[in-house]
């Protein structure tokens, strides 16, 4: 074997043969290894790589190509009191694959250590020197290099995000070819498209497709990990996805489309840790090449678990920095994506001395030439820290307290029967100036709901939480959800209680939507989606109906065949997005002064009472209060009133008198169905009488000469 280039980490395939490099700076010895198949036997092939460069193991072999699959056997000691686990016996995927191949197969071959089940248990200080050969998966040789990309370079002020699950998204469309659905070929089908594109969607953001595997105990409980928030190669497409022998390809078309249609597409990635879990997890990768380095510990033989996960990944380290950079490189460069939303970000932001911001990771990130121009947005909290509001340009951040703000107004308060007024509702839909005063309003990401938690139907459908399905006595995901039945534990079929909640539904788009920021939805919440009262929908069962309790009724799928209620949400989120559009996406790129201007004899925003005149200090501290209303002034001639009333009964509200404009004119209720809805026009100081749970939306017109 002839020396490769160590500066090309992975595999770089050439006319006469592939390059093969990997970093194992602790190792004494590393073998490449060939894997074929012949008459049902796995065959392996070892080459000793010779060739070193510093911390880089090298060699380049002939006539070896594209679709060859390989794996790595590291020598060195096990010393795991001094966080050692080198274990040749163990074959490793390469951190820098970007296809794997075959399954792993739950059995105590895969632990470094001895064990007695498919859970790891037994002494993690004992080498286990079963062979884990047929038991793992293996990587891939692949070619796909950087090519030119169309993006669609949507603005943040413009942008509408719609978190989404490969699967869960097109797995029921019917107007897919079944051997399609749920795939990423799916994601950029027509029908796929029109429906973002009516919904009014500027961006897709899909939960994790780095290939990822199901944690060992919950196989254990005869369920697997549908979310995808555990990872073994951060940079080879989640193969399950595809409907091809090519995952690559497949996804790259899908972008493609979507990026014609004006769609853009964010990965949710995750780098704080890896499907190795503790130290009584299975050594598939990181752990068997170098556990001191790509794994943070309190102690040599402690991992530090700030993820829940098991282990945390070290990004003090300049080489992990490095793998991440390059990683984050591969997606955007090569499959063409226009962004990131990185997983418990605060994890991967982590110093000597907790959570630095402005880290060797996250400066290197915000600072990298590539990646500063695409669009960044951290999760900025881990199990042990908060960071809301910390991070530097250009990231965004998920703002977890607009969603506590709006749930608490709309639901929370009326689940307890008081109020916590409306100065802090107000802070968050004017862009969240007390958190992110130094960045701009589109540094917050509005939403209300997410992946994890409950969908927007079952935020006004259950008070508690239903995860028995997931096998942890419901002892899993979060209890305080400030979400409201109204009166009902679950589905119920009394007319009065179920038009309130899709009043509350739509009342909370409204808010989402309007708001300043950038908006996001979860997959679903368009048409009512629901996990059967399920917060934490993150594992399927393995042997059981799709449909079935077990798999929340089928609730992590969207539907596509929808009934009449459904359809009108759907019509409302995509008005909704209309009027954002069309009056306000111009205005949010900086926070609102709320004083007056003697050029225009008006405020950029202004605050009013139900009596039509602007709210007092007092009001701001009445914590009684459960309605509000607010001006934005959109343009030279035109402005947008909102009145919101989250009271239990309905409210009269007089319309700002001349000086905020000449004419108002309805263009959204949330208590009226969209084909049935007809604009009113009023005149200012006019009577408007806004039901319960709702939210009004009028344009007002000003005369100009």
């Amino acid at each position: 074997m002839r020396p490769a280039n160590p500066n090309i980490l992975g595999t770089q395939v050439t006319e006469e043969g592939t390059n093969f490099a990997i970093w194992a700076p602790a190792a004494d010895g590393v073998e490449l290894c060939l894997i074929d198949e012949r008459a049902g036997r796995i065959l392996e092939s070892r080459f000793a790589l010779a060739h070193r460069e510093g911390p880089i193991w090298h060699g380049f072999l002939s006539e070896v190509g594209v679709g060859q699959r390989y794996g790595y056997r590291i020598y060195g000691p096990w010393q795991p009191e001094r966080g050692w686990r080198f274990n040749s016996k163990k074959l490793l995927v390469d951190p820098y694959a970007h296809l794997l191949a075959g399954n792993l197969h739950y059995s105590p071959e895969i632990f470094g250590h001895s064990a007695s089940d498919a859970i790891g248990t037994g002494d993690p200080h004992i080498r286990d020197d079963r062979d884990s050969l047929n038991f793992v998966p293996y990587s891939v040789v692949t070619d796909h290099r950087s090519r030119p990309i169309h993006r669609p370079n949507i603005s943040w002020n413009k942008s509408f995000i719609y978190e989404a699950h490969v699967r869960g998204l097109t797995l029921r469309n019917q107007e897919i070819p079944a051997q399609e659905r749920g795939t990423y070929k799916a994601l950029g089908h027509p029908s796929t498209i029109e429906y973002l594109q009516r919904l009014g969607v500027t961006a897709l953001e899909l939960l994790p497709i780095q290939h990822f595997l199901t944690e060992t105990s919950l196989h254990q409980r005869g369920r697997y990990n549908y979310w995808g928030y555990n990872p073994i190669a951060f940079s080879a497409p989640h193969r399950g996805y595809a409907a091809s022998d090519d995952p690559i390809s497949e996804l790259q078309g899908a972008v493609d489309a979507l990026h014609s249609a004006g769609i853009e597409v964010i990965l949710d990635v995750v780098y704080n840790h890896t499907a190795e879990e503790g130290k009584h997890g299975p050594t598939l990768s990181f752990r068997g090449i170098d556990n001191k380095t790509f794994y943070r510990h309190i102690v040599d033989d402690f991992y530090e678990d700030v993820t829940g996960c098991g282990n945390t990944i070290d990004t003090r380290r300049p080489f992990v920095t490095r793998m991440i950079i390059d990683s984050l490189h591969w997606w955007t460069n090569v499959v063409g994506v226009d962004g990131f939303r990185f997983d418990l970000t605060t994890a991967i932001s982590r110093s000597d001395n907790g959570i630095d911001t402005y880290g060797p990771l996250i400066s290197a990130i915000s600072a990298d030439p590539i990646l500063r121009e695409r669009k960044l947005i951290a999760e900025p909290w881990d199990t042990a820290g908060y960071a809301l509001g910390e991070f530097p340009h250009p990231f965004r951040e998920w703002n977890d307290a607009f969603r506590d703000a709006v749930r608490q107004f709309w639901l929370a308060d009326s689940a307890r029967g008081h109020s916590n007024g409306v100065s802090d509702l107000a802070s968050r839909i004017a862009g969240s100036h007390d958190i992110f005063y130094f960045r701009g309003p589109t540094s917050s990401i509005n939403f209300v709901t997410a992946h994890d938690g409950f969908t927007l139907h079952d935020l006004v459908t259950y008070e508690n939480k239903h995860n028995e399905p997931n096998g942890e006595d419901n002892k899993d995901g979060s209890s305080a959800n400030r979400s409201w039945n109204v009166g009902v534990e679950g589905e119920t079929t009394d007319k009065t209680i179920n038009a309130n909640r899709t009043h509350l539904k739509k009342s909370l788009l409204a808010t989402t939507l309007l708001s300043s920021g950038v908006p996001m939805i979860t997959m679903g919440d368009e048409i009512s989606r629901t996990q059967n009262g399920s917060n934490n929908a993150y594992s399927l069962s393995i042997n059981h109906d799709s449909e079935s309790a077990e798999n929340f009724l089928g609730g992590y799928a969207l539907s596509w065949d929808l009934n009449d209620e459904e359809k009108d949400l759907f019509e409302s989120v995509a008005a909704l997005a209309r009027i954002r559009s069309t009056y306000l996406s111009g205005v949010f790129d900086g926070f609102f002064t709320g004083e007056f201007d003697r050029g225009t004899r008006r405020k950029d925003l202004a605050w009013f009472h139900p009596d039509g005149l602007e709210m007092t200090s007092h009001s701001w501290q009445d914590s009684s209060v459960r309605h509000l209303a607010f001006c934005i002034d959109a343009s030279h001639n035109q402005a947008l009133y909102v009145v919101i009333n989250a009271d239990n009964r309905e409210h009269t509200f007089a319309l700002p008198n001349q000086a905020w404009g000449d004419s108002f004119r309805s263009v959204f209720d949330s208590t009226a169905r969209v084909e049935d809805f007809n604009p009113l026009l009023k005149k200012p100081s006019d009577a408007t009488v806004v039901s319960a749970h709702s939210a009004q939306v009028w344009v007002v017109n000003r005369i100009t000469t």
